[in-house]
């Protein structure tokens, strides 16, 4: 058995085993939670992150301004990535499957029914909640499980498989982690131009 057909196979057993779940689609509890699953949109999250970071710089409030570069820096990278993810791989919807589930390829298709893996929700949420949460880790678990739900929620509403959902999240800690380490560098090395333009004490 090739590798494509071992991958068309566990997509069979996968959509098979996500039926029942299907049938909670129209649940008072999935449509209490579709609004929170919408907000992890890449339009929300960038208007989220795009506002803190106005707000740190208006208010000249330098912790709100960090948190705001790396929310958005988070966003973007996981936003890169999943595009080139959904680029590299066509997936047929679990609410669009008529016949049998589909997998394959990329093919560059611009058709959003084809385009479920990974999850770009699941994938944005994650990376801004976990780059808010390294911030302020007060708040961490209750950031963190709204943008678990947020994912998970995808599931039952018929927009992606679990596998979808799991590797969104991990794009998006992924992404987190790299926004983060770009983001710490530049401003060491803002730190340091600042340090050698510093005059010493004995000019």
């Amino acid at each position: 058995m090739s590798i494509g057909q071992t991958i068309e196979r566990g997509a069979a057993v996968e959509h098979q085993l996500l039926e029942p779940v299907l049938g909670l689609q129209d649940s008072v509890a999935v449509r209490a939670l579709t609004p929170l699953s919408k907000l992890a949109d890449e339009t929300p999250l960038m208007m989220l992150s795009g506002a803190t970071l106005a707000a740190g710089l208006v208010l000249r409030h330098p912790r709100m301004l960090r948190i705001g570069a790396r929310m958005l820096a988070a966003h973007l990278v996981a936003n890169a990535a999943k595009t080139i993810l959904k680029g590299s791989v066509d997936r047929l919807r679990p609410n669009a499957v008529e016949e049998r589930p589909r997998i394959k390829p990329g093919s560059g298709t611009d058709d959003k029914a084809e385009n479920a893996f990974p999850s770009g929700h699941t994938a944005g949420a994650i990376a801004v909640a976990q780059a808010f949460a390294h911030e302020v880790p007060r708040y961490a678990v209750p950031t963190r499980v709204i943008a678990g739900v947020a994912g998970a929620t995808q599931v039952p509403r018929g927009a992606h498989y679990l596998t979808d959902v799991v590797s969104g999240a991990i794009v998006g800690w992924l992404s987190e982690r790299i926004a983060t380490r770009l983001i710490d560098r530049i401003e060491r090395a803002i730190v340091q131009q600042r340090a050698t333009k510093k005059p010493s004490a004995t000019e």
